[in-house]
């Protein structure tokens, strides 16, 4: 959430303080600014602007700014106070000689701002930020890292903050906790920024800060202390993505292109963790024996990785009998969950910063579970807090909505229960030969899905001016459900839902008639049949059925107004398949509505906050 760049060095500060915004916008906001120390000396100036970055531009563009070579920037994702221009960051002290910007929350900001208005300071915003510019002037008696040093000593939540003063403008001080933050390492100058894309086109040498470290970040290097003052010997590491993978590559949107991407990303990821049908998890950090001693496994996950953690649930427990429960982050440490040395936590997030997941693994591990993450991002606090992580390695996902970050936690969690299940030794040799070939099919079979991409648009084409959908699927199709509607809700802000199909009849069924939409997964299964049932029912109340079928199943056209196929595989591996064609319909269905796609309102693509 909220997005922060900073700059010091030889350049020109501003145009590469812009930039690195831009870069950041896939992260989600509402307001952006922008804080210069002019080269020639005197106060801070500060420009910011209500909505996209384009306002900001035009503000400048009407502006004379002075020369700066130190700056920062900030794009807003509101919590304490409305979106507008008095909240947006940066934020300065009355006399606009220091400015900070900030990531987090304050948990105790209305203390301290009560505090700080009895001794005479001025607050102008409504946000928690505000009152961290006003500690450090307060206790800024010459040296800047001292001054922040001693107010966030006094800060309680999760907060990652830049800081520049024009009383001394060698320097930007950062620190961190809880949420993300690194140093860029350039060629005449450095940087802060909330994540790697900002900063990619100047460095690949980064320093990932950790928790409870700050930093002074100068022209011409860096220097780290833990909160208490003890020097911290950095590790510096490169980045290896490429550019390209952070641009739309001729795609209209990057949802879209990051949709098209998964083929490649599932193949890379089964040529790198399957060596001649054994499955190899670099990362996990647990002998086969430790693995048997395992009784149980939880998996904590927000969103979209909940769902994920829900298809893990079915494919773990058939395939290697294990228990599982999955519990939403948020909810997991607020309900005395029962961990114990042989229980094995599965946190998943695409960032490993989501601060519900980072918080329902500490609790895990002061109660004496085994962490286990499944995170795309390198380095991250999840990564860190975690025994072992497997990583995705998806490449970066800019588009909000996650879609190839949720198959490469789907695969993760196959591969996951097919080394458990070789652990524990619940398969025949002649089971485990056909999963593993039917698996190793999955990335071709999704690459014929996504040449049909333009056939699923023409079925959204017809379906976007309903006003409510329903999602039904069953068994490990149940969570495909979830997710498909919480693809469509999200880019498209038309109200959906996703349900086990045989709970239809308990409620659902109420809402069915001729401006209701409902897509049903209709795979080949078992349970098939059910499913038919239930889509009768949707019928004879005039429901409009958009099905997701098997290729060559010429039953399920006269159950449904619409079909969209997917090719034949495993029944078990369909969640694989079927995720595309959810998205494809979410994709094109916002596009027609007129839809932000990449960057829809109100979200953030990391939570760092609770």
């Amino acid at each position: 959430m909220c997005g922060i760049i900073g700059y010091i060095g030889n350049q020109d500060a501003v145009p590469l303080l812009l930039e690195g915004l831009k870069n950041l916008e896939y992260r989600g906001y509402d307001s952006s600014g922008i804080g210069i120390v002019p080269d020639a000396g005197g106060s801070i100036q500060i420009q910011k602007e209500k909505g996209k970055i384009c306002e900001l531009e035009s503000l400048l563009a009407g502006q004379s700014l002075p020369k700066t070579c130190l700056g920062i920037a900030h794009t807003r994702w509101a919590t304490h106070g409305a979106p507008c221009r008095k909240n947006s960051h940066p934020h300065a002290n009355d006399a606009y000689t220091l400015a900070v910007v900030h990531n987090g929350i304050v948990e105790n900001y209305q203390p301290l701002r009560e505090k700080l208005t009895r001794e005479g300071y001025r607050f102008l915003s409504d946000t928690d930020t505000e009152v961290i510019v006003h500690l450090i002037s307060k206790y800024l008696k010459g040296d800047l890292v001292k001054a922040v040093q001693r107010t966030i000593q006094e800060l309680e939540g999760s907060f990652a903050i830049g800081v520049i003063s024009s009383a001394d403008p060698s320097q930007i001080v950062a620190a961190r906790v809880g949420s993300p933050l690194i140093i860029g390492l350039g060629d005449g100058g450095n940087f802060i920024a909330s994540d790697v894309p900002a900063i990619i086109r100047h460095t690949r040498k980064v320093i990932y800060l950790k928790d409870g470290e700050m930093a002074a970040i100068r022209k011409d290097g860096v220097a780290l202390w833990t909160f208490d003052g003890k020097p911290v010997r950095h590790k510096v590491d490169v980045v290896t993505f490429q550019m390209d993978a952070a641009q739309k590559q001729g795609f209209p949107h990057f949802m879209l292109k990051e949709i098209n991407e998964q083929p490649v990303v599932l193949e890379k990821m089964l040529a790198a963790r399957l060596k001649k049908g054994k499955v190899v998890l670099e990362g996990l950090e647990l002998s086969d024996a430790a693995l048997k001693g395992i009784t149980r496994i939880k998996i904590v996950a927000c969103g979209t990785a909940y769902h994920a953690g829900l298809v893990g649930r079915y494919v773990i427990e058939e395939l290697a009998r294990l228990p599982v429960e999955v519990d939403v982050s948020s909810e997991f440490r607020y309900r005395s969950p029962i961990v114990d040395r042989k229980t094995l936590l599965v946190a998943v997030s695409q960032s490993g910063e989501t601060a519900d997941t980072l918080a329902a693994v500490r609790e895990a591990k002061k109660r004496g579970a085994r962490i286990l993450s499944i995170c795309n991002v390198i380095g991250s606090s999840l990564a860190r807090e975690s025994d072992g992580v497997l990583y995705t390695h998806a490449g970066p996902e800019i588009g909000v909505a996650s879609t190839k970050a949720y198959t490469a936690q789907l695969m993760m969690f196959y591969l996951l229960a097919l080394k458990l299940a070789d652990v524990h030794g619940r398969l025949s040799a002649k089971e485990r030969s056909r999963l593993v070939s039917d698996l190793v099919a999955v990335p071709g079979l999704c690459r014929k899905i996504c040449r049909d991409g333009e056939a699923i648009a023409a079925v959204a084409k017809g379906h976007s001016h309903y006003g409510c959908f329903l999602y039904l699927g069953r068994n490990v199709n149940y969570p495909s459900a979830l997710e498909g509607a919480l693809k469509l809700k999200e880019i498209s802000y038309i109200p959906a839902e996703g349900y086990a199909a045989g709970e239809m009849k308990h409620g659902p069924i109420a809402l069915i008639d001729e401006y209701r939409a409902v897509v049903c997964i209709a795979t080949q299964s078992d349970i098939y049949e059910k499913m038919i049932s239930n889509m009768q029912e949707i019928l004879s109340r005039k429901g409009n059925v958009i099905a997701i079928a098997t290729a060559g199943d010429k039953e399920i056209r006269s159950h449904a107004g619409e079909v969209i196929f997917i090719p034949a595989t495993n029944p078990l591996l369909t969640p694989l398949l079927v995720a595309l064609p959810l998205q494809f319909l979410a994709y094109y269905i916002a596009v027609n509505r007129g839809c932000d796609v990449d960057q829809p309102r109100n979200l953030a693509k990391s939570v760092t906050v609770e």
